[in-house]
């Protein structure tokens, strides 16, 4: 009984370290840069995050105000809401590398 009692804990303490990661993608617009930024996000999300990241894009031709939240001043730019500490990148993700230490998917 109190060996199945640690494996819940272990199980426990081992999903608290895998939290859902929330990433917003702000765009203007269906442009190629809009387009290529998402589709490296997502490659880069299944890869490395699979099952456990939720991405919400956020198109500022149609919602202009929502870019002053996270204080947008650049389009594509990612935001890492959690884990915090909050993460910004700015450009099409294309280097896979950069946007996984950016994330602190992986250290430098």
């Amino acid at each position: 009984m109190k060996a199945v009692s640690k494996g819940k804990s272990k199980k426990t303490k081992s999903d608290a370290t895998e939290e859902v990661w929330n990433l917003r993608l702000y765009v203007a617009g269906q442009t190629a840069k809009s387009i290529s930024a998402f589709t490296n996000l997502k490659k880069i999300c299944e890869e490395h995050l699979a099952g456990k990241y939720q991405i919400e894009v956020i198109d500022l031709l149609k919602n202009p105000q929502l870019a002053k939240g996270d204080q947008i001043i650049a389009l594509p730019t990612l935001v890492r809401k959690l884990p915090e500490p909050i993460k910004k990148i700015i450009g099409n993700l294309a280097n896979t590398e950069r946007v996984l230490v950016g994330l602190d998917i992986r250290s430098v």
